[in-house]
């Protein structure tokens, strides 16, 4: 008869441990690390678990925000809160301070979101940053779901789908030439509904947007966009009031939100939990241009 006691990690245990050993692995391995923080559900989760991986020291790396200038003031809000109270550095990369500088064109029609590209590179080179944590889930989109928690990125930090590193037995190959550098991906294993029970699990704060509040909306190819001096309106639009929330935040000429009145993070997962179309499906007008939108864009170095 054994006497020993059984023990067994829940679901959410598990991707907390293995993201943590990602972050303590990427510290040890690379040079000059950098968390990319957007202020959404996603980033802010990925930050909570690098406070996990290095409590009680401070973490050990800075955080980059790709500002476009059109980002909701709730989200920089929240941002500027978390940064206060861990004490880690911020980076802001501008995309209008890019456009100044000469670093990127805005022609008119590109989209701010797709601007951040070159304005990421940019301040990756100059910074000397050798991996760069990102937030990305591989339900989120097709395209993430071709990359590794390790995404080789080459000197002009543009990613290849077509030459990824195997990842045996959670082996990671991080080798990288001068000028290249690494994303890091620690929630790839993670859904959306993994990420909302662990935020109310851990009773993380997040931006009020997520939750169902009024806002004045209008309809645009099948989504709900903020009225803003940035998203004038078009012929036959009409602004209305709705209850709404937002299941990603980002650019919010392009960000849509859905009706909604879960108010709380336990009807937020029964929304998600019954829900056939991921977020950025659902209310991100970036990933409409193209059928590969996104992984043309990742191509390109996108996060």
């Amino acid at each position: 008869m054994s006497t020993q006691a059984g023990y067994q990690l829940s679901h959410l245990d598990e991707l907390e441990a293995e993201s943590i050993h990602i972050f303590r692995e990427v510290v040890a391995e690379f040079e000059k690390p950098v968390l990319m923080f957007s202020g959404g559900k996603d980033s802010i989760v990925m930050l909570r678990l690098a406070e996990k991986a290095f409590y009680p020291a401070r973490v050990p790396f800075p955080v980059l925000q790709v500002d476009t200038g059109y980002d909701f003031p709730e989200v920089i809000e929240t941002r500027d809160r978390w940064v206060e109270r861990l004490g880690v550095r911020l980076i802001i990369a501008s995309v209008e301070q890019a456009i100044k500088d000469g670093i990127v064109v805005d022609d008119g029609k590109t989209s701010r979101n797709r601007l951040q590209i070159g304005t990421l590179l940019h301040v990756i080179e100059e910074e000397g940053f050798t991996a760069a944590f990102g937030g990305g889930r591989r339900d989120e989109e097709k395209a993430r779901a071709k990359e590794r928690v390790y995404s080789h990125r080459d000197e002009f930090g543009q990613w290849d789908p077509k030459n990824q590193r195997p990842e045996l037995w959670s082996l990671y190959n991080g080798r990288i030439h001068e000028g290249e550098h690494m994303r890091i991906f620690p929630l790839s294993n993670w859904t959306e509904l993994d990420i909302w029970s662990y935020i109310g699990r851990e009773q993380i704060e997040i931006p009020s947007i997520y939750f169902a509040h009024n806002r004045r909306v209008f309809e645009r190819d099948g989504m709900l966009l903020s009225e803003s001096d940035h998203n004038p309106l078009r012929n036959a639009e009409e602004v209305k009031e709705r209850q709404v929330r937002f299941r990603t935040v980002g650019d919010l000429t392009l960000t849509g939100c859905l009706e909604s009145s879960a108010s709380t993070v336990e009807e937020i997962i029964e929304e998600v939990a019954i829900s056939r179309v991921t977020e950025r499906g659902a209310t991100r007008g970036d990933d409409r241009f193209s059928e590969a939108a996104m992984e043309d864009r990742k191509k390109e170095g996108y996060f």
